[in-house]
């Protein structure tokens, strides 16, 4: 009978056990798990606090209500789940796992066949002073929200502050405004999401949470708490902010002291390395979920990617091969969606950050548009930016936001990127449409266009970052090509020459523009601007560039 054992019971770990049994349902399977609770959604977390989830072991049922502990896993699967129990050490030689009751004391040897590690990660505590202070929380076990959500039942947390604006920063930032909470963010990077969006796609997301009262304050760096046994104070390096709540949201390491210790190979990124089998340099011994590395699909690099997705994979991965198989993990592409207020955001693929560090040879485009036709109720508004390489067409990446669905393009893009697809063919996919869905040519196909329309010199467009540095040159116009009343709502702001010609009027008035200085046209989301640079250029106007995205991309101060 094979003897496997599997540290960790969480995602990757329990994935793995149940995708063994199911391959083999004689093999005798222990899982051991340091802590009480087991596989639990962590990601559910900032939901339950926000009250979207009543009670907290919603996120350790199954979806029929069945609880997720020890007896489940025995009586439904026959795996042996010990909780409060520590892995301490592995011997590779003896094939045994030293294991502690954290209640007794008592150890004990575990012998194994094959062996995985899902030993996770934990969260990053930087030593400041006053880190021990009461309610300073780090999110990252079912406890943290609990004591939360308690607090915020009764009334005790009226001020927080967020140390980190990446996806649980954020998503934290949300559930606190739900229950009134004034929420400032800290973040010492230059931007929200500093992990995943350019520049000018986090500015974009970082106006709109400042818009629904989160205070963001970027390029800031925490030097300590204060209080007396609570917390009280959130010091900065530029500001003192009150707060009765913190919540640690700066990132995680991957847990691989076991491993280490028993001389498995780690990777560059620090964490497990591993093969397409998720086999470590031990042919026995596997590993997944947030303690390993994975490879980029797009460039063949290492990247450490800590996701609960992608920890569910490694685990079926791993759970077929423990019983002879030879299925393979082919990498990850960095997708990300995520919600902020009723914003939605998503990436996948290089950012344009990463493609100019890679050396890429490279065209963007950001487009605008509504994600259904117009005229369809519950129609809203996207911006959606596409890296593509410009030599061989493929496309890198994507970035997306808006109240728009977001996630669906994000996922088709992913799907093209993991095939190897082409902008070509993001224009040829045969995708469903009918009004309530969709436009006749999608948001995706029309983001695919404005490429094709670069590489074949038909668009010159200007980013919002470089548009921006243009505001107040002597030499520049800036064209709005919107209707008066579209106008009256909202003007960009600081512009030195800013010409309002709606679009239906501009041939007529073409003798207000100067064919000696540069125009930049744009409009709500920069079709009409296409349009009207079209009809300059038809008319001689010889320096003419497009704003991408229009106006409701631009991620700077307006005036209403």
């Amino acid at each position: 009978m094979k003897k496997i054992v599997v540290i960790g019971g969480v995602a990757a770990g329990l994935k793995a056990a149940a995708k063994a049994r199911r391959c083999d349902p004689k093999a005798h399977i222990t899982v051991v798990e340091k802590g009480e609770l087991i596989s639990y959604g962590a990601c559910g977390m900032p939901y339950y606090v926000a009250g979207d989830v009543d009670n907290i072991e919603q996120l350790m049922m199954t979806p029929a209500g069945a609880v997720r502990n020890p007896a489940f896993f025995k009586n439904v699967k026959d795996i042996e789940v010990k909780t409060k129990t520590l892995a301490t050490k592995i011997n590779r030689d003896r094939k045994t796992v030293t294991v502690k009751n954290l209640e007794s004391g008592e150890e004990t040897e575990l012998p194994y066949d094959k062996l995985v590690i899902a030993t996770g990660a934990s969260p990053v505590k930087p030593p400041l002073p006053g880190i021990e202070l009461a309610n300073i929380f780090q999110m990252w076990h079912p406890n943290d929200a609990k004591a939360v959500r308690e607090g915020l039942e009764r009334g005790k947390f009226s001020r927080a502050v967020i140390i980190g604006a990446g996806l649980v920063g954020m998503e934290m930032a949300e559930a606190l405004k739900m229950w009134e909470v004034d929420v400032a963010v800290v973040e010492m990077k230059e931007q929200v999401f500093p992990a995943f969006l350019d520049p000018e796609i986090a500015g974009a997301v970082e106006k709109y949470a400042q818009e629904k009262g989160i205070h963001i304050y970027t390029g800031e760096k925490v030097e300590r708490f204060s209080g007396d046994g609570s917390v009280q104070e959130v010091v900065t390096d530029k500001r003192v902010l009150p707060a009765d709540l913190v919540i640690l949201a700066i990132g995680v390491r991957p847990n691989v002291e076991l491993a280490r210790d028993a001389g498995l190979e780690l990777g560059v990124t620090g964490a497990i390395a591993v093969n397409e089998y998720m086999q470590t340099s031990d042919p026995d011994i596997y590993a997944g979920g947030d303690c390993v590395e994975n490879t980029n699909i797009i460039t063949g690099r290492k990247v450490y990617a800590p996701m609960g997705s992608t920890a569910n994979k490694h685990g079926r991965v791993i759970g077929e091969n423990l019983c002879g198989a030879k299925a393979k993990f082919r990498g990850v592409l960095n997708t990300v969606v995520v919600k902020v207020m009723d914003l939605n955001v998503g990436k996948v693929g290089l950012t344009e950050r990463d493609a100019k560090e890679l050396g890429y040879e490279y065209v963007t485009a950001l487009i605008g548009g509504h994600d259904r036709p117009h005229y369809m109720p519950g129609a809203k508004l996207m911006s959606l930016k596409i890296i593509v390489d410009a030599n061989t067409r493929r496309v890198l990446g994507a970035q997306a936001f808006g109240e728009a669905e977001i996630a669906k393009r994000i996922d088709v893009i992913a799907t093209a990127i993991t095939l190897g697809g082409t902008v070509d063919d993001l224009f040829d996919i045969d995708l469903g449409y009918a009004p309530p869905y969709s436009s006749p040519i999608d948001n995706v196909a029309v983001a695919a266009n404005a490429v094709m329309n670069k590489l074949a010199g038909k668009l010159k467009g200007i980013s919002p970052l470089e548009a921006k540095d243009k505001l107040n040159c002597e030499d520049i116009i800036f064209l709005d090509v919107r209707s008066p009343e579209e106008c009256k709502q909202i003007r960009l702001a600081n512009c030195k020459d800013i010409r309002y010609i709606p679009l239906g009027q501009l041939r007529k008035r073409l003798s207000e523009l100067d064919k000696d200085k540069e125009i930049i046209a744009f409009c709500k989301i920069s079709l009409r601007g296409y349009e009207a640079a079209l009809i300059l250029e038809g008319e001689g106007f010889d320096k003419v560039k497009v704003m991408e995205g229009g106006i409701i991309a631009w991620p700077f101060a307006c005036e209403k």
